[in-house]
């Protein structure tokens, strides 16, 4: 399988630099996976698990609050606003992240913005879930 160069960063650090396979996306139109040779393209991400698969059957997730993507001809680039590692991820964690977005939910009267916080608190109890915590 033909591999591409792939950069993930946040605002804290550079979470993964190097060639991979493929890598799915939580975008916000709907999870989509890249490939060697995807056209052009630049997305805005939803929060959910990002899967980075550098060999063949073996995937890294990471979960991303936030951000967005770019892909072109010199591969993707993945600025994400929040990143963890699914290693790093534990209960206290992910329940301060659920926190949070329930913040923001109270915080604001606008729609567009309380629409994105619902999404968020539905897509970190589904990380929560699928981690079985």
């Amino acid at each position: 399988m033909a591999t591409f160069t792939f950069e993930l960063v946040s605002p804290e650090r550079v979470l993964f630099s190097g060639a991979v396979d493929a890598v799915v996306l939580p975008a916000s139109e709907g999870d989509m996976t890249v490939l060697a040779g995807h056209s052009p393209v630049m997305t805005t991400l939803k929060t959910g698990f990002l899967v980075i698969t550098s060999n063949p059957g073996n995937g890294r997730r990471v979960l991303v609050r936030g951000g967005f993507a770019d892909a072109n001809q010199n591969g993707l680039t993945v600025l994400a606003e929040r990143a963890l590692p699914e290693e790093e991820l534990t209960q206290e964690i992910l329940d301060h992240e659920i926190l949070t977005a329930e913040m923001h939910y109270d915080a604001t009267n606008d729609p567009a913005a309380k629409h994105a916080a619902e999404s968020a608190i539905a897509q970190l109890r589904e990380a929560k879930a699928a981690l079985n915590y």
